[in-house]
């Protein structure tokens, strides 16, 4: 499973989430790092880092801040899912460490 280069944003998400369908993830990959920038919707900047493990999925940590100028963290498990057209579909179990502690999941497609 390779991530580098693609676009994703979510197509779902729990309403704990600060992401929407106007928040866009762009991914890097090197080795079994995965890198990703992200901004849109409630999210003003935010950046994850993770590792791809042997079943190809990612465990990460993100960060970002805000549009109210609060900084977030937390952690996420994606499973990746890929579809027909060969594009991915992300399947994210998450949880805040910051705030509530609140537990989500999410759906990120590429673009």
């Amino acid at each position: 499973m390779w991530y580098g280069g693609r676009l994703f944003r979510p197509i779902k998400s729990s309403k704990s989430s600060e992401t929407t369908t106007d928040t866009i993830f762009k991914y890097e990959q090197v080795g079994d790092m995965v890198t990703a920038t992200y901004s849109g919707g409630q999210v003003r900047y935010g950046h994850l880092i993770g590792q791809v493990r042997p079943d190809g999925k990612l465990d990460m940590r993100y960060h970002h801040m805000d549009r109210m100028g609060q900084l977030r963290t937390g952690v996420c498990l994606t499973t990746p899912e890929v579809l027909d057209s060969g594009r991915l579909r992300l399947h994210e179990d998450w949880q805040w460490t910051c705030g509530s502690h609140s537990k989500g999941q999410s759906v990120l497609e590429e673009i």
